[in-house]
C-alpha cells in the first residue's frame, strides 16, 4: 500500500480541503512503506491530487479580482495591457519541476494553485516577436530587432538593456471540479536511456501528468515602463505603438505558439476573446457569485406547486411573497442581489412587465 511522506499524526487528517499543491506535494500517497521507491500503481494518488474544493474556487475567484482591480486602475494611465482568452486544449507547466513521479507542476505559493509564471509569458512572447521580426510568417505587423530590445531587453551581457515590458503571473480561472492527468508514452526507451540498437520491439512506460483543463480563463496583464519606451531616436510611445505590437505578438502566439510546457504537441493551445465575449463571460461570473440556491429551490417549489412557468415564478409575486417572509438576514440579502441580477439580465428590474412584476418589485423595494 502507497504511503505519504507525512508525520503520523497527519495521517488520519482528511485533507480534501489541503491546496491542490499540497495535495500533489506533500500529501499524496505514493511511497512505499519503507520509502525507498515510488510504487508502481498510483492511480489512488492522482485521484486525490486533482479535486478542486470550494476554497480553491473562491480563492482563484479573490485573486482574479484583485487582478481585475488592479487592471482597472492601470489602464486608464496607459501604462498596462490586457488579453483575455480561453484555453482550447489542456495546459502543462513546471513540468520539469522536481517530484517524486518524475513530472512536476507549478504552483502558485502560498496559495497552492495552478499557474502561469511572468516570465514564461515574457518567453513566448519573444519568441513571436523575434519570428514577426524575421519575416517568417510573411509580414512583420512593425516588429523590428530595434522594438525588440526596447520591449524585451538586451540579452547580451556586453551590452545589457532592461526591457520597458512588466509580466504579471497568470492565475488560470479553472471552471471544472478538477485537474486532469494525461499520459505520455515515450518509446525507444533502451535507446536513450540503456544505450541499446534502436528498434521498435521495445516496451513503452506511460507516464502520467497534471495539467488545467481545457475552457480555463486566462487573463494576461503586461505593464509597460514609460520611461524605457524610447531608445536609439526609435519611439515606442506614440498612439500606443506599444500595444498594437503586443496585439500581434499575442495573436501570433495564440495561432501558433501556446503557453506552457508541451506546446510542440498541442498542449497550451488558446484563443484570444473578443471584447463582446469577454463581457458576456463576466457577466457570467458575476451571476455565478450571486447566485442563491434558496432563490433556485424556491422558484421550483412554486413551479411545482402552482404548476406555473418558472420565468414566471421569477418576476411575480409568490416568490416576492416567499421572500418577505426570511427571517434569517444574510439570506434575505443574498437572495435579493441574485434576484435583483436575473431581474436585470431581462430587462425587468427598470420596467416591470406586468402588474405581478410591479406588485414584486414593491415588496422588493419596500424591505430594502
Amino acid at each position: 500500500m502507497s504511503i505519504a511522506a507525512i508525520p503520523a499524526y497527519l495521517k488520519n487528517h482528511d485533507h480534501a480541503l489541503a491546496s491542490p499543491a499540497l495535495r500533489f506535494g506533500l500529501l499524496l500517497p505514493v511511497w512505499k512503506p519503507d520509502f525507498s521507491d515510488t510504487e508502481n500503481d498510483n492511480t489512488q494518488a492522482w485521484q486525490l491530487a486533482c479535486p478542486l474544493n470550494t476554497a480553491d474556487q473562491s480563492l482563484m475567484d479573490a485573486l482574479g479580482a484583485r487582478q481585475s482591480a488592479l487592471r482597472d486602475c492601470l489602464l486608464q494611465r496607459d501604462c498596462l495591457a490586457n488579453f483575455d482568452a480561453v484555453s482550447t486544449a489542456p495546459f502543462a507547466t513546471g513540468l520539469g519541476n522536481e517530484h517524486p513521479l518524475e513530472n512536476g507542476f507549478a504552483f502558485l505559493h502560498p496559495y497552492g494553485l495552478p499557474y502561469l509564471p511572468g516570465s514564461g509569458v515574457k518567453g513566448v512572447l519573444r519568441q513571436a516577436a523575434r519570428e514577426l521580426a524575421a519575416g517568417m510568417w510573411g509580414e512583420t505587423r512593425g516588429w523590428t530587432p530595434e522594438a525588440i530590445t526596447i520591449l524585451f531587453g538586451a540579452e547580451d551581457p556586453s551590452n545589457a538593456r532592461r526591457g520597458a515590458l512588466m509580466f504579471h503571473d497568470v492565475i488560470p480561472r479553472v471552471r471544472a471540479s478538477k485537474l486532469l492527468v494525461e499520459v505520455m508514452t515515450p518509446h525507444q526507451q533502451h535507446y536513450y536511456q540503456n544505450c541499446e540498437a534502436p528498434h521498435d520491439s521495445g516496451t513503452p512506460v506511460p507516464i502520467k501528468f497534471l495539467t488545467v483543463p481545457p475552457g480555463t480563463g486566462f487573463s494576461f496583464l503586461i505593464g509597460c515602463n514609460p520611461a524605457l519606451r524610447k531608445h536609439d531616436g526609435l519611439d515606442l510611445d506614440s498612439e500606443a505603438e506599444w500595444k498594437r505590437l503586443l496585439v500581434a505578438a499575442f495573436e501570433h502566439a495564440f495561432d501558433w505558439l501556446g503557453f506552457g510546457a508541451k506546446t510542440a504537441v498541442g498542449y497550451g493551445a488558446m484563443q484570444h476573446l473578443s471584447e463582446e465575449q469577454i463581457e458576456s463571460q463576466r457577466r457570467q461570473q458575476q451571476a455565478d457569485r450571486l447566485r442563491c440556491a434558496w432563490v433556485d429551490e424556491t422558484i421550483e417549489r412554486l413551479h411545482q406547486q402552482h404548476n406555473t412557468p418558472q420565468e414566471a415564478v421569477l418576476r411575480g409575486k409568490l416568490l416576492a411573497e416567499a421572500w418577505q417572509q426570511l427571517d434569517d438576514a444574510p439570506l434575505k440579502s443574498n437572495a435579493l442581489a441574485d434576484i435583483r441580477n436575473r431581474w436585470k439580465r431581462e430587462d425587468w428590474w427598470g420596467s416591470p412587465p406586468g402588474k405581478a412584476a410591479k406588485k414584486a418589485k414593491a415588496i422588493y423595494a419596500e424591505q430594502q
